[in-house]
């Protein structure tokens, strides 16, 4: 992974080039961001560039020996964290495989090499977490202090790259401390977070901050075309409502057809309109049927069109980011979304989205959501 593979954050990419060439680089530190906006590929790039041999002005060389290993993801001296869930590995798999993330490496360096914009959700359905949340448990953190006592074997510099550390336990965490406080030398932690403010204040003192803006609309469009082959005009409608997430973008690129929780929005409000209690039990059992972590995206997607149909109420559609379909639905629905509701609605699904990640049972959590709503999209 290099730099001039990450769309944008030209001024994030300065800024460790340059701690790297003033040899200031710190032990630990902590990319947050949206998603979409390229930490993890960023973190990639990074320690290739600190490992790379022969490093250019602006990037790593691409070509030393060290570079096609970072390429490949098997660089002896970069190490991968990342929330999995151990109780999902088959009792005749081969332990030898390793513990923890170990034990996925495997996927995870053939799903990071296809892309890596990936997303939490993404990564759970690859391993098959459908219905339960990864962690980075307590052994997961004894193995990394086995790895990092251990001399580099070919770089200068060790890496570790955790990936989501806001999904270690509190035990996993503190057993971490005093290692990313004072590491062996010449020994780099990059943690990238998707929501530092998960992450226990411990940890987020002993790191610093390297912050992630969204990916500007110029730049999301020109990789579109260059990397999607797609028609300009495209390329800048895709950037205009991908809310600076190059992520987004691309899943926007890859498929003409509406997100795949439309349906369930639109039903949903349908039904609450017409107060279709026989509908909605339906559409309860349907959302239900849904993994968690499904679930939880349907609810962030309602979240995002309820938000351009209030912007369509309020006659602000140039800062409506939405198209097509949705952008239909939202326009015809938009009366129903207004000053006096929209808060509570708004509530509503933050709510049902706090109860479903705290393992609440949906069907009572969808179904007290929907009832209520009935009141609120009919209200005068």
């Amino acid at each position: 992974m290099q730099f001039k593979d990450i769309v944008g954050q030209d001024s994030v990419k300065q800024r460790l080039i340059k701690s790297a060439k003033d040899s200031r680089i710190a032990h630990a530190q902590l990319f947050v961001g949206h998603e979409g906006t390229g930490k993890l590929a960023m973190a990639i790039a990074y320690a290739q560039y600190v490992s790379c041999h022969n490093k250019g002005e602006n990037d790593s060389c691409g070509t030393c020996p060290s570079c096609h290993k970072f390429q490949k993801l098997i660089h002896p001296d970069l190490h991968f964290v990342f929330p999995v869930n151990e109780s999902k590995k088959n009792d005749d798999e081969d332990k030898s495989s390793g513990k923890g993330s170990d034990s996925y490496i495997a996927q995870w360096r053939e799903t990071i090499l296809e892309n890596p914009y990936i997303t939490e959700s993404n990564w759970y359905n690859i391993i098959g977490l459908e219905n339960k949340l990864g962690i980075i448990s307590t052994s997961e953190s004894s193995e990394v202090i086995k790895k990092i006592s251990l001399k580099s074997f070919e770089s200068e510099y060790k890496t570790l790259i955790m990936w989501l550390p806001e999904r270690m336990n509190l035990y996993a965490a503190n057993k971490l401390l005093k290692l990313i406080e004072e590491p062996p030398a010449k020994t780099l932690f990059l943690l990238v977070s998707d929501n530092p403010g998960s992450i226990i204040s411990t940890i987020l003192s002993r790191t610093q901050l390297v912050k992630f803006p969204p990916v500007a609309r110029e730049e999301i469009a020109t990789a579109l075309v260059e990397r999607h082959n797609l028609q300009p005009e495209k390329a800048n409608e895709i950037s205009r409502v991908a809310y600076g997430s190059y992520r987004t973008a691309m899943s926007l690129a890859e498929s003409d057809e509406a997100n795949p929780y439309f349906d369930y929005l639109r039903d949903l409000m349908r039904h609450c309109y017409r107060n279709n209690v026989l509908g909605l039990l339906k559409w309860v059992d349907s959302a239900s049927a849904l993994g968690r972590e499904k679930q939880k995206e349907m609810l962030n997607y309602s979240l995002k069109i309820l938000r351009e149909s209030f912007m369509f109420n309020l006659n602000l559609n140039d800062i409506a980011y939405i198209y097509g379909e949705e952008e239909d639905f939202s326009k015809k629905f938009s009366p129903f979304i207004n000053g006096k509701n929209i808060v509570h609605i708004y509530n509503e699904f933050n709510v049902a989205w706090e109860h479903i990640a705290r393992y609440g049972n949906p069907h009572i959590v969808f179904t007290d959501m929907a009832m209520k709503l009935v009141k609120l999209i009919n209200k005068k």
